[in-house]
């Protein structure tokens, strides 16, 4: 293992450390917040529910992983995105959502497998060019709204027609939200396989729609997740397009 890569792993670790100071505070403040306030008591904290415990870990591996990859040389982060998709599919497993299970399994780790396999490939290249973020150009981003419009529709007629006998179905802005959700997550880790810094457009949507579908069903503490990861998700983009050259603005030029 030469020293650049052994810097990495450094950061993704110092990264792990930081996530874990982070989210021990959250859960910290949370647990205080339940002391203090009964009538939330088993709102925020439910260490009874095997799902929420699993969702602790794969939190915090996920702060990691985006923490990692706000710096775009950095493809190690996403071996821990692997372990969060991993965890989060076993999660929804638990909730009895298998459609998601299905999609961090079958569509979301092999996304991060094909991004460390790209990011490997430009930080190992030769070239003087290096493998600058940039924004997708007009006509893809156009192509990328559609995708989620589509996605977005598709999950909304499946989670009406096919998981019609789950009551979290029966909320037609819920479905709508629902749909977002999962198209954003596809988009965003899609582009983040080619640098694209539309991705952290689409992880800001993920945790807005996050946001709304927790506020619609009453979820307090994934909103204070989702609103945490909103920050975590601004930070990065906003990392990125302060490393983005000029002439990789592609639609935002306007050309």
């Amino acid at each position: 293992m030469n020293l650049e890569i052994k810097k990495l792993w450094r950061e993704t670790g110092i990264n792990s450390l930081i996530a874990i100071v982070l989210f021990g505070a959250l859960l910290g403040v949370l647990y205080l917040v339940e002391m203090l306030i009964p009538s939330v008591s088993g709102q925020l904290l439910s260490f009874h529910d095997a799902a929420f415990c699993v969702g602790i870990p794969a939190s915090i591996i996920g702060v990691a992983y985006i923490l990692s990859i706000k710096n775009p040389a950095n493809y190690t982060g996403f071996y821990a995105g692997i372990v969060m998709s991993a965890l989060l599919g076993i999660q929804f497993f638990l909730n009895g959502l298998y459609d998601l299970t299905f999609l961090y399994f079958v569509v979301f780790i092999p996304f991060q497998i094909m991004s460390i396999r790209s990011w490997t490939k430009s930080s190992n290249s030769d070239s003087a060019e290096p493998f600058n973020p940039e924004f997708l150009n007009i006509k893809t981003m156009l192509l990328s709204l559609l995708a989620f419009v589509v996605i977005t529709l598709v999950d909304y007629v499946f989670a009406t027609f096919v998981m019609h006998q789950d009551t979290l179905c029966d909320n037609i802005l819920g479905k709508f939200v629902s749909g977002a959700l999962i198209a954003s997550s596809v988009l965003a880790n899609y582009w983040l396989i080619y640098k694209k810094n539309d991705s952290w457009i689409y992880w800001i949507i993920y945790s807005f729609a996050g946001i709304t579908l927790n506020i619609i069903y009453l979820n307090i503490f994934s909103i204070v997740l989702f609103a945490f990861f909103l920050v975590i998700n601004g930070m990065a983009g906003v990392a990125w397009i302060k490393m983005t050259p000029k002439e990789n603005y592609g639609w935002l030029k306007g050309k």
